[in-house]
This record gives C-alpha cells, structure tokens and sequence, in this order.
C-alpha cells in the first residue's frame, strides 16, 4: 500500500467515525448542519476540486461532476427538510472507498508489471586499471568487456569471454530453472548471475540490448487499446452527458405536469431527490475503471508467465484464434540438427562432409552449423569462392578451386545431375563435386517435448484448426505433423511461399475467427506481420520477433502458446462479464430510482458496489494457472 493509498484510508476511517459519532449527538439546526459537513468535506473535498476544474476547464460530465451535483444536492435538500445528512455522507464515503479498491487493483496490477520492470539493471561493471568500476549500462559501447559477480544482473546483451555460472531467467521466461552458461556462449541482459564470476564481451548497446527493447514493448503496451476499451471510452462520452439531461429532467418534467396539467402539488424535493439518485447510479464508474484495469492485468498477469503481448488489441484478438499456424523448425522441433548419415557417397565420408561444411560456411542455418559440427574442424574460410546461395534449393561454391553443390532434390534437377533418393526420415543434402553426385548426407531434427501437448491443448481450447508450414522435405514434414496430431501440413516452401499460405488460410476464415501464426522470429518475420496474430516464441533475442511478432513467447517451451490463448480467453471472459454485469445492475436500478423505488443506498450499491465486484472480478486476469 503506497503513501496516496495509506492516506486516503485514513481519511475514509475518519469521515466514517465521525459520521456514525454525529448520529449520536443531539443537536439540530444550522449546527447540526457544520458538523455534517466536516466529515462531508473530509471525505470529498478532492471531488469537489475535480468537479470544479472539470467545469472550468470545459470538461463537465465525468464521475466527479456526477458525485459533486448528486452529494451537494442532497445535503441541500437534508438542510432545506431538516433531513438525514447521512446519505449525502455515505454515498461519497462510499466511493471513495471504489476509488480506493480501484487504487489498490491497479497498484497490484502494476506490482505485477514491476516485477519484469525489476530486470532493469542499474550499473555495468567495467574493468578499468585492475578494479571493478560501476557505470551507467547507456555508456558500454559494443565490443567493451564487462564483468557481471554472483547475485548481479547481465545489464547489456554480449558473449562469455571467461568464466562459466548458471543464470536465473526467470524474469524474462517465467520458469524458475537455472540456465548453465560456459565460455563462448551468449548471454542475454535482465537475467541474474547465481555462482560463478562472468567477463562478457557486449555485443550491443545498452539501447538496443534485451533488456531495453522488453521494458519498452511492456511499457507502451497499454497505448495499444481493445475495441472494448474504446468502445467504452466512446460509450462514456455520449452516455454521462446523456444522464445528466435525463437527471435534470427528471428533477423538473413531473412536477411542472403535476402542477400545470393534473392540478396536484408540484412536490419539487421528492423529484430532485429521485434525480439525485439517478445521477448517483448512473455513474459509469465500474465501466470506465473495470475494462481497462482487466486488460491491464491481462497484460500483467502474461507478462510474469513469460507472454509479452504488445498491447491490449492483440489480447482481444488472440482470444478469438481459431485456427495456429506453426512453423516447424525451432517451435515444434528444437531446431538442433545432427548429422546421422552419410549414404551412397563416392568419396570417404569425411571428404564429403568437409567439402559440405566448407560450401556451407557462409550460412547461419541450422543446417549449415549441423554440417559443421559434423566436420569437427576449424572453417578456413580462404579455400572457398564464388558462394551462391539458392534461395529453396541450397549452395553452390567454389572450394579448393572445385565446383561443389549441396542442397535439396531441386538443386541437383536445376544441375541436371543424377542422384539417388533417399528413404530415411531426415533433412537430405544431396552433394554434386564437380558435376558429379557424390552422395547424401541425412540430417534429423529432434520434436520438443511438449510440441504434442500444445496441440492437444490448443484444440481443447477451442482452436479448430492447426496447420504446420515448413520450407523441410514432404516426407519429413509429414511425419512430424501426424506425430504432433497437426491437422494440415504444407512443405517445401520458400518464405514467401509461407506467405502466400497464410493468406490463402486467412481467406478461409469465417466471421469474426482470426489467425495466429508461430514462428522463432528470425525467418518467419513477413509471416508473423501478415498474421491476425503474430506469435514469436523463444525470442529472447531476436530483433526480427520483437519487431514483427503481436505476441513474445520468452522461452522454447511450446506450451506458452497454449497458454497464451487461455490468457487471452481468460481476460475477455472476464471483460464481458464485467460489462454486462454492470450495464445490467445499472439499467434495472436507474428505472427503480426514475420510479421513486431506490434511494439513495440502493443507489451507493448501484455504483460503489457494482464498480467493487467488477474491479475484483478484474483482478482474476492477474493469476495464471500452470498448464
């Protein structure tokens, strides 16, 4: 509880005390009138000035002008009947305490948010005539080496120079177990070092880091509004002026028919005290502050599980997918290819592997690192020249002044050279030297082992379709898809290809249904920024998913899809309740209150106590549950 929070309690307990003290004191007349006005005054005096810059400032009808007119006009009419003050009291003491638990909700919800803020981190240690000086993390440039101690944060992205240590990621994926660490590995900013000693060398600047980009994303996430946001920012903005015409109406229409026309006493104060009334429970109040606050602590709640999503829109919108689209390699399989055979090859099995890793060496793939691992040996990247890579198909380069292909089926086709099939499972490079076939190399993919869950649970959920594009080999992509229970799979395709896919499926989609497409963010960039929905999953350092994705798993674990789509779910449930609870409470008791029925305490339910049940009920969007 902050110090605004603390502060208001107390003056709520004050007003309260003195008001329930006051009904026990026989006293009457304009003193009675003074001393119902300090707790009055104690409790609203901060509405009142609302109320009143809202007027000067031609910003009328909001919540405070409707408390002030509502308050103000019942003490008015307690001192022109000599009536009970005591309502007029309540009624602000009573949301004052709403504006209290709303308060409170959003401090929780923020708390929450705090905890990623938390990875932040306030220092760099950098090494300067054999001591340990702390700088600020804006002032490391790219290749400066820092030093990170047990119990410290990584405050810049970079690549262990010395030393080995596990690391607590939980602030950035969630999961509270350990990653181990070991010289040449990448490290990335926000996580906490646990044991041993790191020098990492930075391989970017603090503004570009990890860290900076998360925090950023998180921060703005809140400017990007639902249409259920603002369809009630619009709704508040026709319906309180709305109110209050309706109010003043009220207070006047009946009692001049009354007078003129039926011939009956005009009997002014019970029609003003009915417009009071109204205009008490006409606050929109629990709207305003419960849609909001339930996104909010959607995005809250998400982020702490490890689900970054970018703005409340895209929360409302995963909640309606119907239809995941996945990428295979990297969200469904590891993406840790190994070579596990050579086969029909007309050379030693080393030879081809280092004529394959050496023509591959100019790619990143995983493939292409596959092979390298395999030939176990240092790149002299001087034997090789004239690298052509062949989007879809494979390389074709140079190496010790001899022409070597390695790629696909397709490439040995565009060659027009004979090559023999292979029927194992597996990614197969197929290699030409010299305008001849050499042979083929199988390399297998692992599935991860939650990929099969995810599936089961997406469709438990209420996802209808799954569908799995990969630019991988038919026969692979197949097995892998009726393993994991995928119920469409298009293979061999080229990135814009995926593309083409996407569109043709969102063309297929009926009503208000939407797509979400998952990807490792790297690769699949154009096809996570066409998507309904843009799911980047183990992005924790990926430029292109934190660009282009909606959404930003911070780990491999495929089972944060799933439960990204129940958060979604699980907050717009929560959204529609709140909106028709509240509408509905609040038609029935402003019919009520127009017909003299409600008083003012029904009235003090209609709006404190309706906007309290939806503010915790919001509150729900917070908690996730381990799938």
């Amino acid at each position: 509880m902050n110090k605004k929070q603390k502060k208001m309690l107390v003056r709520i307990l004050l007003a309260a005390s003195l008001m329930i003290l006051l009904n026990f004191l026989p006293v009457h007349g304009f003193v009675r009138f003074v001393l119902y006005l300090i707790p009055y005054l104690i409790i609203g005096y901060d509405i009142l000035l609302k109320a009143g810059k809202g007027i000067r400032n031609r910003q009328v009808f909001d919540e405070s002008f409707l408390m002030a007119v509502a308050t103000v006009g019942a003490m008015a009419l307690a001192v022109y009947k000599d009536g009970d003050y005591t309502e007029a009291i309540a009624v602000m003491l009573f949301y004052q305490v709403g504006e209290w638990f709303q308060s409170y909700a959003v401090g929780k919800s923020r708390r929450n948010i705090s905890e990623l803020m938390d990875i932040r981190p306030d220092y760099a240690n950098v090494e300067q005539e054999g001591e340990l000086v702390q700088v600020d993390p804006d002032e490391v440039e790219i290749g400066s080496m820092i030093v990170v101690q047990p119990g410290e944060k990584v405050p810049i992205d970079g690549v262990v120079a010395k030393g080995s240590s596990s690391l607590n990621t939980s602030a950035l994926t969630g999961e509270s177990v350990p990653r181990n660490i070991e010289t040449g590995e990448e490290v990335i900013s926000g996580c906490i070092n646990l044991t041993g000693v790191l020098k990492i060398r930075t391989t970017r600047e603090f503004g570009e880091s990890t860290v900076s980009r998360i925090l950023d994303l998180v921060e703005n996430a809140s400017s990007r509004k639902s249409k259920s946001e603002d369809f009630i920012s619009k709704f508040a903005r026709v319906y309180t002026p709305l109110v209050c015409y309706s109010a003043l109406a009220l207070a006047l229409v009946p009692p001049v028919i009354r007078m003129f026309l039926l011939g009956l006493p005009a009997d002014f104060g019970e029609w003003v005290y009915r417009a009071l009334t109204f205009l008490v429970i006409s606050c929109p109040c629990a709207l305003v502050v419960s849609i909001p606050l339930s996104f909010f602590a959607g995005i809250g709640g998400a982020s702490n599980a490890g689900v970054l999503v970018k703005g409340s829109n895209y929360l409302e919108t995963m909640s309606k997918v119907r239809c995941v689209v996945f990428d295979k390699t990297g969200t469904l399989t590891e993406g840790v290819f190994e070579v596990n055979a050579v086969h029909h090859n007309q050379m030693e099995q080393e030879k081809l592997l280092e004529y394959a890793a050496l023509a591959e060496s100019a790619s990143s793939h995983p493939i292409s690192r596959s092979l390298q691992k395999a030939y176990g040996k240092p790149i002299d990247r001087s034997r090789v020249s004239d690298i052509q890579e062949i989007s879809g198909n494979g390389v074709i380069a140079r190496v010790d002044n001899i022409m070597v292909a390695a790629g696909n089926a397709k490439l040995m086709k565009r060659l027009q050279v004979e090559y023999r099939d292979c029927h194992h499972t597996g990614t197969i490079v197929h290699m030409a030297v010299d305008g001849s076939y050499a042979g083929h190399i199988v390399i297998s993919d692992r599935i991860k082992p939650h990929a099969r869950e995810v599936v089961a649970s997406l469709k438990a959920s209420g996802v209808n379709r799954t569908v799995m594009l990969t630019g991988d080999t038919d026969i692979v992509a197949r097995q892998v898809a009726t393993e994991l229970g995928i119920d469409e799979v298009y293979s061999e395709l080229l990135p814009e290809g995926k593309v083409q896919k996407v569109e043709e499926l969102l063309k297929r989609q009926r009503g208000a249904e939407k797509l979400a497409f998952v990807g490792d963010g790297i690769n699949d960039a154009p096809v996570l920024s066409r998507a309904d929905i843009g799911i980047a999953m183990g992005a924790m350092g990926s430029d292109a998913a934190i660009e282009a994705a909606d959404v930003v798993l911070m780990d491999d674990d495929p089972m944060k899809i799933a439960k990204a789509v129940r958060i979604s779910r699980k907050c717009l449930r929560i959204v529609y309740e709140n909106i028709w609870f509240a509408i509905g409470i609040k038609a029935a008791c402003l019919l009520l209150g127009a017909l003299g029925v409600a008083n003012m305490w029904l009235a003090v339910f209609a709006d404190v106590g309706v906007m309290v049940l939806a503010v915790l009920n919001a509150v729900r969007a917070l908690f996730v549950k381990k799938l």
